[in-house]
Order: C-alpha cells, then structure tokens, then sequence
C-alpha cells in the first residue's frame, strides 16, 4: 500500500508541475510587464538579483519581508553561471516568475507532508484535498488575468 501512496503522490506532483507550467506559460504570454504588485515586487527583486541589498534601495511600498528576494537570488544566480546566461536574462519579470512556480511546487510537496502528519490513517485524502486547494487557485488566477487582457486588447 505504501508503494500505491508513492505512485499516487508521484502523479499528483507531476500533474501539479505540468498544470502550474501551462499555467505558468499562458499568464506570461498574456502578461509581458509587471502585474498587480509585480509592480512593486519586480523591481525590489531585481536590485536584489543585481547584488544591491541595502536599506536605500527598500521600496517602502513593500510590507513583506525579503525572504522571496534572497531565496529568488539562491536560483537564479546559480542558473547564471552554470548556463553563462547574462544578469538580464536571470533577473527577468519571466525567470522570478519562473521562481515562483518552482515554490509553488514546493508548496505541494510541503502540503502533502503537513497533511500526512495530520491524517496520517487517510493519506489518499490528504492528496485530494492538496490537490483541490492547490489547482484551482492557480487557474482561477489565469482566468482573471486572461479575461483582463482580452477586454483591454478589444477596447484597443
């Protein structure tokens, strides 16, 4: 049975990762600048990923803490040397958006593993409700966004 769980969860996160990346793709297709905070948030990341981490450069628009911005900087300057790709590139709106759906994943797996501990007798359930908390937020997102951008493209 346990090995059924690891077969299940497998399919659970991979669907998730292939969701979250057509998702990922169609929203930064409709989307080419910054959207709702990304206003703030991009350009905030962005100093961050160039190096410029002092107090004088903080948008004080921003309430959140800087923990995204340094974990974004822990992906993507790696990704910079191994592949040689330039700072434009690994410091674009489309790579700290990638970040985010590579946590988005991470937050899956995180889910699944709170849930275990709490139901550990219904794991198959703790997958479904993992499954229906996680998806449907993301597309609902999409959905907004896409409605959005094609009434401003028809007012156009």
């Amino acid at each position: 049975m346990a090995q059924l769980e690891g077969y299940y969860f497998s399919a659970a996160l991979s669907c998730t990762f292939l969701v979250s990346c057509l998702l990922f793709s169609a929203f930064s297709r409709a989307l080419r600048e910054p959207y709702m905070d990304e206003t703030f948030h991009l350009p905030q990341a962005q100093r961050y990923c160039e190096g410029r981490f002092s107090l004088a450069q903080w948008d004080p628009m921003i309430t959140t803490l800087p923990g995204l911005y340094l974990l974004s900087v822990g992906v993507v300057k790696p990704a910079r040397w191994i592949f040689g790709w330039s700072e434009h590139v690994v410091c674009s709106i489309g790579m700290l958006r990638f970040v985010n759906l590579l946590f988005s994943v991470g937050n899956f797996y995180l889910l699944y593993l709170l849930f275990r501990k709490v139901q550990p007798r219904h794991k198959n359930v703790s997958l479904a409700w993992i499954l229906w908390l996680h998806v449907p937020s993301n597309k609902h997102c999409l959905g907004c966004v896409l409605r959005r951008e094609r009434r401003r493209a028809e007012a156009h």
